[in-house]
């Protein structure tokens, strides 16, 4: 029993530390950089948003669904590996860009790392070693993103100060592999008798889950709120240092409000996703991401950006782990890393898209107004989509499933 509970405590604590580096050091903190990359090389806010749109466009269709194949098939011990050391790489490599091509060349590492040691191999680790829990677990691996997204903007500010902005990232992603490879290295990929049932049974197919309205559904509903959260993160230190008028410090620290409220949002939508209807629990996260975006139209008042602060913190900490439980319960975890891997793939073409978009129409006009404007209707459109999704596990109605491929269903 005691193994037992040592082995469960360092998956989670793998799974927070690869979340940790790789979503929150590497995803919320590249960007705040682009307001120095734009003040240096003259590039517009859509240029510096694009490297992270172009790379998720080429790398999520081309290897997110083999991402989740390989999960499913292998396990995600190895493929997490590779994605820390590419995600740290990354950022190593960026600090040191001084042309365009080098510029997309490394964010194109940045976003292969993503998919292979982001949320989708974490996911699967964590739903492969709990099931009762799996909500309070997923909270707790998903605390490492608010961790890191608090951190990293005082980190960031902090390092750049002492060294500039280049040896900062580059620190940065030295930081990512110390701290999120040696557990990923030690960690088991399941239990020991979900191991041999594992051998002895291949991963169910997938087609009966294509068949559901629901898996389409679940697909839109997160295409929309995601797009809408990283068009949001992705724009809000231009936006407060160029456009609003904050201070670097003033700004990093706001943005680290909104990640330490994250913290709260995951450990709190963790645990009521135990203990209520995911639905609800998911239809409340989407809600609060689009609550919070109208408030950035008045941002010279502190309190409305200390409002935003929360409302945003809180949507933004369930944003993504919601997603898995939903997927978890509605279609089983045997075939988890697939059906993750197509919808990671779809709401990382949003996360990439959104982003270049509100860049675009910011330099057209001139304001973020009618970004902003677009960015309530996206988050709007996902919540009122999640509506829609069924309250119940849909397992039965796929065909030729074994009875080990509806566990996790609640």
């Amino acid at each position: 029993m005691l193994d037992s509970r040592a082995a469960h405590v360092q998956v989670a604590a793998t799974s927070f530390l690869a979340l940790f580096a790789i979503v929150g050091i590497a995803l919320y903190g590249l960007p705040l950089y682009y307001d120095f990359m734009v003040k240096e090389f003259g590039w517009s806010r859509t240029t510096v948003t694009s490297g992270n749109a172009l790379s998720k466009l080429l790398i999520g269709p081309l290897f997110g669904f083999l991402a989740g194949w390989v999960i499913d098939r292998f396990g995600p011990r190895r493929l997490m590996m590779v994605g820390i050391l590419m995600a740290g790489g990354a950022l190593i490599g960026l600090g040191a860009v001084t042309a365009l091509w080098m510029f997309y060349f490394f964010y194109v590492f940045n976003a292969l790392g993503y998919v292979c040691g982001g949320p989708l191999p974490n996911q699967v680790l964590l739903s492969r070693w709990f099931d009762k829990a799996r909500g309070k677990a997923m909270g707790f691996a998903y605390l490492g993103i608010g961790v890191g997204g608090a951190i990293v903007p005082l980190l960031a500010h902090r390092l750049t100060q002492q060294f500039g902005w280049r040896l900062s990232l580059q620190l940065l992603g030295v930081l990512i592999v110390v701290l999120a490879l040696p557990l990923a290295w030690a960690v088991r990929e399941q239990p020991s008798d979900a191991s041999v049932r594992a051998a002895a049974e291949p991963p169910p197919p997938i087609g009966g889950v294509l068949r559901q309205p629901a898996f389409y559904l679940l697909l839109l509903g997160s295409m929309c709120s995601i797009g809408a959260v990283g068009g949001t993160n992705q724009h809000l230190k231009l936006f407060l240092s160029l456009d609003a008028g904050y201070t670097q410090a003033d700004a990093a620290a706001i943005i680290s409000m909104v990640l330490a409220f994250s913290i709260a949002g995951r450990l709190g939508m963790g645990w009521l996703s135990d203990h209520v209807a995911r639905k609800r629990v998911m239809l409340l996260i989407y809600t609060l991401v689009a609550c919070a975006i109208p408030l950035l139209f008045y941002a010279e008042s502190p309190r409305a950006m200390y409002g935003f602060a929360v409302l945003f913190g809180l949507g933004l900490g369930g944003e993504y782990l919601i997603i898995p439980l939903m997927a978890a319960q509605l279609f089983g975890v045997r075939v988890l890393g697939r059906v993750m891997g197509i919808i990671l793939t779809a709401d990382g073409v949003a996360e990439a898209t959104v982003p270049m978009l509100i860049g675009y129409l910011r330099d057209v006009t001139g304001s973020y107004d009618t970004g902003f404007t677009t960015l309530i209707a996206i988050a709007i459109a996902g919540a009122l989509t999640i509506i829609f999704l069924p309250n119940r596990g849909v397992e039965a109605a796929a065909p030729a499933r074994t009875p080990a491929a509806a566990v996790g269903g609640k």
